[in-house]
Formats: structure tokens, C-alpha cells, sequence
């Protein structure tokens, strides 16, 4: 079964937070499902303006915005 990304031809990740339960991410996960487009535009570039690919840029080395 193919994942999210290859079905959606995904290759930069642009955004992330860390989390400190799998409920807390799932809770934000459901929240930022319900935001329109621009708004999650706004959510990114507040971050990562130049949408910078944070995979090789963090190697899972800390969060732009770290959540509770």
C-alpha cells in the first residue's frame, strides 16, 4: 500500500511540531485539518518563509515550533 506522500507526490517537508503525547499530536493533527488553505499558508511561511525542506535542514534535531 502506498503512503501519504507518494500519493500525493510529496517531497519537501516544510513544517512540523513536536509533540510531547501521540494525543496531543492528533488533537493539533484534527485542529489544523479543519483550517483553510491560507491559513496554513500563513501557518508555514510564519516558520519557513522560503519553504526550506526541514528534513535535511533539522535531521529530526528539534522542531521550528515545539507544542505541549
Amino acid at each position: 500500500m502506498d503512503g501519504f506522500t507518494k500519493k500525493y507526490g510529496l517531497h519537501r517537508l516544510v513544517y512540523f511540531e513536536d509533540t510531547c503525547s501521540i494525543e496531543s499530536a492528533i488533537s493539533r493533527e484534527k485542529q489544523l485539518k479543519k483550517w483553510n488553505r491560507a491559513w496554513k499558508i500563513e501557518l508555514i511561511e510564519s516558520i519557513n518563509p522560503d519553504w526550506l525542506d526541514l528534513s535535511e535542514e533539522n535531521n529530526g534535531n528539534g522542531s521550528p515550533r515545539s507544542r505541549g
